[in-house]
């Protein structure tokens, strides 16, 4: 069975580079311009995986992640946040609020190998 992946960021680029890794490893790829876009998404089907940026317009990244945990099998996704936000008081937020994991801008094939095992999603 395939795995599928919501690759939400505001930048199209961003989601083509990290639906080009996640390709590689097998995944299914949909992908959300915003938090709100990717809520919808996440009612009508619900991910394996969520990549989810920070910081984007109309609903934020973790505003997108408190709703996702309050909605029905919003439990199930591995979300794993990609940002430039590097406070300590942001990451733990981020987790706080029920992020997975926790990925720095700019990162490559090996770190999102290394975070989806971690996880468990590889």
């Amino acid at each position: 069975m395939a795995t599928n992946c919501l690759i939400v960021d505001d930048s199209s680029t961003i989601r083509k580079v990290i639906g080009k890794m996640m390709k590689k490893f097998e995944f299914n790829i949909s992908e959300a311009e915003n938090g709100q876009v990717a809520l919808d998404a996440c009612i009508e089907s619900m991910p394996d995986v969520v990549m989810l940026d920070w910081n984007m317009p109309v609903m934020s990244g973790i505003d997108f992640l408190m709703h996702l945990r309050k909605t029905p099998g919003g439990d199930k996704p591995k979300v794993i946040l990609c940002t430039t936000e590097n406070e300590f008081e942001a990451i733990q937020k981020a987790i706080s609020e029920g992020a997975n994991e926790f990925i720095m801008k700019p990162f490559n094939e090996e770190i999102i190998r290394e975070k989806l095992e971690i996880v468990g999603a590889l």
